[in-house]
């Protein structure tokens, strides 16, 4: 199981390069990542080319639903930004699951 800390730095990788990819440009929506294995939920804001306020909340019914929500575990999180796991193969398996609108997911296959 990894720690919280190497999964804000994968986050914070994943995010970034979603959010510096010009189809990402005029994006303002808020995302989470329920990190199943560690019961936390990691939130923040996708806006203006950068992923902003990133913090940690435990996960339970108080947490806010965002706009963009991923959920997996952690040893998955870091699989994903250390090239082990790619993003389209752990989602067809349930390993790693994206919630969204539509619109969203439509411009979403793009970066991802």
């Amino acid at each position: 199981m990894a720690t919280m800390d190497q999964c804000m730095t994968a986050l914070e990788g994943i995010l970034g390069d979603l959010a510096a990819n010009p189809a990402a440009e005029g994006l303002d929506r808020s995302l989470s990542c329920r990190i199943t294995d560690l019961h936390e939920v990691v939130m923040g804001r996708l806006s203006s080319g950068a992923v902003r306020d990133l913090h940690v909340l435990p996960h339970g019914p108080d947490v806010p639903k965002a706009d963009i929500r991923l959920t997996m575990s952690s040893d998955d999180l870091v699989a994903l930004t250390s090239g082990q796991m790619s993003f389209g193969p752990a989602w067809a398996s349930g390993r790693v699951k994206l919630e969204a609108g539509l619109r969203d997911l439509l411009r979403l296959r793009k970066l991802l």
